[in-house]
């Protein structure tokens, strides 16, 4: 008699873990190593260019930063770049461009000083609108005042992209 019931609970779990694999099969989110969770509907991306509308404009900033936002995407999603109107889509403009002092020395002179760089992203995504958004991202970056901006400004502006491109991303795909 123990092998009829060792069957029936063979049976049991067979059952279960088919149920399972069928229940995960029709889930709507995917997840990935790398964090990126993206609705399976949604298949293309769209990045529209973002124009530099700070008071100081450095000329070579909004196609590196448009570019970076593109390459961002397509290197780590498997989504397909549509030249408008993607399932997903980033506008906007870069809003800020500044240096200013941030540590003064006993003589009243500048000691470090602080590029800051900020960018208003509108996110649209048609297939879950509720993840839409429209917000400022900002970052710095310090360098000493001993420096001229020009020496250093290539430098710093490829640090903050990065990192601008890096919370516009997270915010857009991953959910933790």
């Amino acid at each position: 008699m123990q092998g009829s019931g060792t069957g029936i609970r063979k049976m049991i779990v067979m059952m279960l873990a088919a149920t399972g694999v069928m229940v995960l099969q029709q889930c709507k989110v995917t997840y990935s190593f790398s964090g990126v969770n993206i609705s399976p509907e949604v298949q293309t991306y769209s990045v529209e260019y973002f124009p530099n509308r700070a008071p100081i404009v450095q000329a070579q900033l909004s196609q590196l930063f448009t570019d970076a936002l593109l390459d961002k995407i397509q290197t780590n999603t498997s989504l397909d770049l549509a030249e408008s109107g993607g399932d997903v889509n980033f506008s906007g403009e870069i809003t800020n461009y500044e240096t200013r002092p941030t540590a003064i020395t006993g003589a009243e002179t500048a000691a470090r000083n602080r590029l800051t760089i900020t960018v208003r992203v509108r996110y649209t995504n048609t297939v879950e609108p509720e993840l839409d958004y429209d917000t400022s991202f900002s970052r710095y970056e310090d360098y000493d005042a001993s420096r001229n901006l020009s020496e250093v400004e290539n430098e710093l502006i490829d640090l903050i992209v990065e990192d601008l491109i890096e919370d516009i991303f997270n915010r857009a795909f991953v959910s933790w």
